[in-house]
């Protein structure tokens, strides 16, 4: 009797779907669908809530958006160099992930991103409030940390060389650029000689490659600062004022150079300094 017992059990053992640790392991997932750029157009991603996080993992791809305030739009660009990923956070936590890849000619300019592609939310709906207060007590130090650098490198006296550029009136210029903890501090001041109040539009920082042959060319892109300390919307008559872009560490060969653009809002009194590569290089 116990022999065709355990008889039994054996057969229909065998029949009942088993399903290994391994064969878990490789279930399929959803692949990453591949976004095309390159470095003569803006490939624009339009997401279904506000941005407010984006990182690319290598530096021949840069995703720049709005963040002085919330909008839906973000715009890729790259250069030449190895395919990597976009990494993109809505304001409600969504969280979207792409391959990146350079292409000299690409079809498709414009992306409206559903929400259904997102790969999930950055807090997930589980009891784990330590991680998160981990979490939010890192990026609050952080943000603290800038702010009292930065407050530190404006008093302090030191200069790097003669960087500057005037138009009109409006004379700017680099005064200093530090390396601290893998990021680069440009410590930029600002001018208003003229006897009119300037209203600032925008201070962009791109680095320019000119290209050598027959036909030169220029090719520009656009850096994002992770930190901006003190950046004014207007700059009064006769008034002086220093402000810090902090950006991730970074060099540049001989025949690349950082630009600083200055642009007024409804006026013409825009401004293009020039940083040499040997200034960014060797910083304090």
């Amino acid at each position: 009797m116990k022999t065709i017992l355990l008889t039994l059990t054996i057969v229909v053992s065998s029949f009942i779907p088993r399903q290994t640790l391994g064969q878990i392991n490789k279930l399929p997932q959803k692949a990453l669908d591949t976004i095309y750029a390159n470095d003569t157009k803006n490939v624009a991603l339009f997401f279904p809530k506000p941005i407010r996080q984006g990182l690319t993992g290598a530096d021949n791809f840069v995703f720049t958006f709005n963040r002085e305030k919330e909008q839906h739009l973000g715009l890729l660009q790259a250069k030449p160099g190895k395919e990597s990923n976009l990494l993109v956070i809505n304001n409600n936590g969504s969280v979207f992930s792409y391959i990146v890849m350079y292409k000299k000619h690409i079809d498709r300019l414009n992306y409206f991103i559903p929400t259904t592609n997102s790969i999930g939310n950055e807090r997930p709906k589980i009891k784990d409030s330590v991680r998160i207060k981990a979490i939010e007590k890192r990026i609050n130090f952080n943000t603290y940390y800038h702010q009292k650098f930065c407050s530190y490198l404006l008093v302090r006296k030191q200069r790097l060389g003669l960087i500057k550029k005037r138009n009109e009136g409006i004379v700017m210029s680099v005064e200093n650029i530090v390396f601290d903890k893998n990021e680069l501090y440009f410590v930029i001041q600002i001018q208003n000689k003229s006897t009119l109040d300037y209203d600032l539009n925008f201070l962009k920082f791109s680095i320019e490659t000119r290209k050598k042959g027959k036909k030169k060319s220029l090719q520009r892109l656009y850096q994002e600062p992770i930190f901006t300390y003190n950046l004014p919307s207007k700059i009064a008559e006769n008034e002086t004022i220093k402000l810090i872009y902090v950006l991730p560490k970074f060099s540049i060969s001989n025949d690349r150079r950082a630009i600083l653009e200055l642009n007024e809002k409804n006026g013409e009194r825009n401004l293009k300094l020039k940083i040499s590569h040997r200034f960014i290089n060797n910083p304090n």
